[in-house]
């Protein structure tokens, strides 16, 4: 299959679903597909291509939303740091409501911790080198797709010695992930539909060890409702040959190799870490740390006191993540949790597959 211009035609979705639909009935069993991007959680949700997708097919969403798989952990130091009177911690919105042990970082800056909502990297070097009184934290969140642009404001605070711009590092990388659900016993995945975003900086071929090692299909894909689409037949024609492959829908935009240059800025300054995911537990080689050379730019090493991590009661986010259940299988989805007062991380973010149910999937007393 080659990229089609028709990205988000309504004929080409039906034309689509029909071919979809001519291939179930070929299939010995039922199938099940996960995409692994938070864009493609908000596209099926909003898209109600899940209900339109014949029965056989079950599409469920995997660790694609980065604010998600941030363990508590890491909110509990963020928060220790912005109460230090010297330390102003910098956030994308969409951390800012994300349960820590205690409180979030709305509710923490409320009661006078030092927190400023950041719109790129760059703003909180803007904001070193405005208040060099203060040590300024970016906290380091995102997959491949955003680490750049974090290594990008690394390499100015150092060549402007901006000594108060630090990070405190929680960026992931998703192969690892990936492998360990394929590993995973209680995860029953046919294939994955892959994050485009990511593949346009590591490229597809990263990804070519699903079909090598655990023999399972996978698709990378663009955003559109024709994209997902053409990804599911590729994954549901591939189940019915029995010759799992790993191939790219998304050529517009994601090439073999991705983006060298960007990837060579990132190591430059990290290197791959174990670290913690929610719903995981530590998966070797996930994380990325700062590099020795550069462990004066780790707000990790500042000394604070940390409570025992605690997950929100009740809260099932990280079964959603690893695909066991659906968002709503979880006792306190759309009565305790919801996006106007999120229970769990999965519920905050736009990309958060809680919150996409809730606005688009969800429908009082009914199961889907």
């Amino acid at each position: 299959m080659t990229d089609d211009p028709l990205f988000a035609d309504a004929r080409a979705v039906a034309g689509l679903l029909d071919a979809i639909r001519h291939v179930a009935e070929q299939l010995a069993r039922p199938t099940t597909f996960m995409e692994v991007c938070g864009t493609h959680t908000q596209v099926v949700a909003a898209a109600g291509l899940r209900r339109l997708l014949p029965a056989s097919i079950r599409l469920i969403s995997g660790p694609g939303c980065p604010v998600c798989v941030t363990p508590v952990g890491y909110l509990d130091r963020a928060l220790a740091l912005a109460f230090l009177p010297d330390v102003t911690v910098c956030t994308f919105g969409d951390l800012m409501r994300v349960p820590s042990s205690t409180m979030d970082l709305e509710a923490a800056r409320a009661r006078g911790a030092h927190v400023a909502v950041v719109y790129s990297p760059r703003d909180a070097v803007r904001l070193a080198r405005s208040r060099p009184d203060h040590r300024i934290v970016l906290l380091a969140v995102g997959f491949e797709t955003t680490v750049p642009t974090i290594a990008a404001a690394l390499a100015e605070a150092e060549d402007s010695a901006l000594n108060n711009f630090l990070v405190l590092p929680g960026n992931k990388i998703m192969p690892p992930p990936l492998r360990a659900l394929a590993d995973d016993p209680d995860v029953r995945v046919d294939g994955f539909l892959l994050p485009g975003h990511v593949s346009v900086v590591t490229g597809w071929h990263a990804f070519r060890f699903l079909a090598a090692d655990f023999g399972l299909s996978g698709v990378v894909v663009g955003f559109t409702p024709t994209d997902v689409l053409r990804g599911v037949l590729e994954l549901a024609l591939q189940v019915e040959r029995g010759r799992p492959q790993v191939v790219n829908l998304y050529s517009r935009a994601v090439t073999p190799a991705g983006n060298p240059t960007a990837w060579a800025l990132v190591e430059r300054f990290f290197e791959p870490a174990d670290t913690g995911w929610r719903g995981f537990g530590q998966i070797p080689g996930s994380g990325l740390a700062l590099r020795p050379a550069w462990v004066h730019r780790d707000a990790s090493r500042i000394p604070v006191e940390l409570p025992p991590p605690t997950e929100p009661q009740g809260c099932r986010c990280g079964d959603v993540l690893r695909g066991v259940v659906d968002p709503n299988q979880c006792a306190l989805f759309g009565a305790m949790c919801t996006p106007d007062a999120p229970v769990g991380a999965c519920m905050v973010s736009s990309e958060g597959s809680c919150a996409a149910w809730f606005r688009h999937e969800w429908r009082e007393g009914s199961s889907e």
